[in-house]
């Protein structure tokens, strides 16, 4: 879902940038870089009060009310990569049935997918609030294969993540396809397990029809 479907990263980059101006400050690369710690995790509110504690910022009341900004500004920022909502029309008609595998919370996850317009398309959602580990661990997928009553060499994965998305896949024998264009954070993305890779969501249904 999450830089899959929409880019979440500049959605948090902008809302960064809006807490650091409530705070009075210019360093929203900064306050990105806590987010990206594996301390809290990538989507703790802690990492702003770790960025306000570091600053000596006080944090009452102004805490609480840079997590209504951050939350606010990264919905209104997501919006889906060209090509996302005319691919998911072709796929539904054509009969696909399609879930999401997400490491986010039932209710972000359930607000983003209605902000983008997406929630429709898909049957169902397996989230962390749900299974209670995130990937890679396959405990998310095998309960997604679960829930679609679908067998591993029947599921096609889209994800962009190698280590969190392909690489549980691959163990599992579930084919995928490494969104290239979603990741931000491999080294070299040109290195990918993945059965197929692409650039937009637009080559997917090609895929498709090749299997």
């Amino acid at each position: 879902m999450d830089n899959t479907l929409f880019d979440l990263v500049g959605a948090q980059i902008s809302a960064c940038h809006a807490v650091a101006k409530y705070l009075g400050n210019d360093d929203s690369d900064a306050l990105f870089e806590y987010f990206l710690r594996p301390v809290r995790g990538f989507e703790s509110h802690e990492n702003i009060l770790d960025y306000m504690i570091d600053r000596s910022l006080s944090h009452d009341g102004m805490y609480k009310e840079a997590c209504r900004i951050y939350e606010t500004v990264k919905l209104r920022n997501i919006t889906p990569y060209p090509g996302v909502l005319e691919t998911l029309e072709i796929l539904r008609e054509c009969g696909y049935m399609m879930g999401i595998v997400t490491d986010a919370h039932s209710k972000d996850a359930t607000l983003r997918l209605e902000k983008v317009g997406l929630l429709p398309f898909f049957c169902g959602m397996v989230t962390y609030d749900m299974v209670g580990v995130k990937k890679p661990s396959p405990d998310p997928f095998l309960f997604a294969l679960e829930m679609m009553k679908a067998k591993n060499h029947e599921v096609l994965l889209v994800g962009d993540s190698p280590r969190r998305d392909i690489e549980p896949c691959r163990l599992l024998g579930i084919r995928s396809v490494y969104a290239r264009y979603g990741d931000r954070f491999s080294d070299d993305r040109s290195e990918c397990l993945a059965d197929f890779t692409i650039d937009a969501m637009d080559e997917l249904p090609d895929i498709l029809v090749r299997l």
